[in-house]
């Protein structure tokens, strides 16, 4: 009788990998509130964060220990167990998308080659799409479970936003999946890396249409709706204080970290260096340097995020709505259409 032998190294590996990547996706969350705030004193000619630590450093570790320890308030007349699910599943949905994105090349590690990436499924995009569907839960069932008109506005307000702006979004990308052939993220790379043209040269209407949508799916400004403070006394999160408030905040930090992330794979080489012929050098130090060019990558989109945070006033909701109908899901079904012809036409 033949035994299928488990492989204890392969998971400890799969598990060491999985620790590494959620906790530089929590540092870099983590040090994205230091550097918004840097970002957006120096727009505005303030000083920023500057006491806690040289030049501030230390600012996210005082802000992260003041949510800690400040009062928990719970709402009599909330439903408890949804009003502790909503932040819970927010921020789970968030570190979950890590998990398809390749992160490198392979390292060798004792003589054992080492895939720097969680799992390498084939429906790496559509499993991003379907665990970032999810994170509406997280901002619906908050709004919801507070009892509070005020949030559960913004909550409907969030989930028609990203309900929305995904279909352009999925739409965009269908026109880059004629292009690659494939939903793996990793093959989406590596077809960039060996074929030495990003898909940015050909699909630059499909990356703006993506971009733009990324923006409206983190809730970020000018798409910050859920959280117009002028009109929603704060939006969802409004009952939300301690941790519970913390991992929301935390959650749209590690979603712009992860869309920064995902944009630099499909559209500008994922871990490609650019410029740099890759089999003249050592293949660990390659490895190694297509980590660090993701993350300049990454960082490069992060503070973009942050730049038109702190440069474009707040859209009106009619607005917000008539850009993702009547603008985006147009744009991105013409663009569609266009690549199908060019694509058919090759063949």
């Amino acid at each position: 009788m033949n035994l299928l032998v488990f492989d204890w190294a392969l998971l400890i590996e799969k598990l060491v990998l999985i620790a590494i990547i959620i906790s530089i996706s929590l540092v870099v969350a983590m040090y994205a509130t230091y550097g918004e705030r840097k970002v957006a004193a120096w727009m505005q000619d303030r000083v920023g964060p500057n006491r806690a630590g040289p030049f501030g450093l230390l600012q996210p570790l005082a802000d992260g220990l003041k949510l800690f320890f400040k009062e928990e308030i719970i709402p009599n007349s909330s439903n408890k167990f949804l009003f502790i699910l909503g932040p819970s599943l927010a921020m789970l949905t968030a570190m979950m998308t890590c998990a398809v994105v390749p992160w490198g090349s392979q390292i060798k590690i004792a003589g054992r080659a080492i895939d720097l990436q969680v799992a390498d499924i084939n429906i790496g995009i559509l499993y991003v799409f379907g665990v970032v569907s999810m994170g509406v839960y997280g901002i619906m069932i908050g709004g919801w479970a507070s009892n509070n008109k005020f949030s559960l506005m913004a909550a409907l307000r969030g989930a028609s936003q990203v309900i929305s702006y995904e279909l352009a979004m999925g739409i965009s990308l269908i026109a880059l999946l004629m292009i690659t052939g494939s939903l793996s993220l990793k093959t989406i790379a590596e077809q960039q890396i060996n074929g030495h043209w990003w898909n940015i040269v050909y699909q630059p209407v499909g990356f703006l249409i993506f971009f733009v949508c990324a923006l409206a799916e983190c809730n970020r400004a000018p798409f910050d709706l859920s959280e117009a403070e002028s009109e929603l006394n704060m939006g969802y999160h409004q009952e939300y204080s301690s941790m519970k408030l913390g991992f929301f905040l935390f959650a749209e930090y590690i979603n712009m970290f992860i869309s920064s992330v995902i944009m630099a794979t499909l559209f500008f080489g994922g871990y490609d260096i650019p410029f740099v012929n890759e089999s003249k050098f050592d293949p660990q130090l390659m490895a190694v340097l297509g980590v660090v060019s993701l993350m300049a990558k990454t960082l490069i989109f992060i503070f973009v995020f942050m730049w038109i945070r702190w440069t474009l006033p707040r859209f009106r909701y009619d607005q917000l709505m008539n850009l993702g109908w009547k603008g985006l899901i147009p744009l991105a079904l013409v663009n569609m259409l266009v690549t199908a012809v060019v694509v058919l036409s090759r063949q």
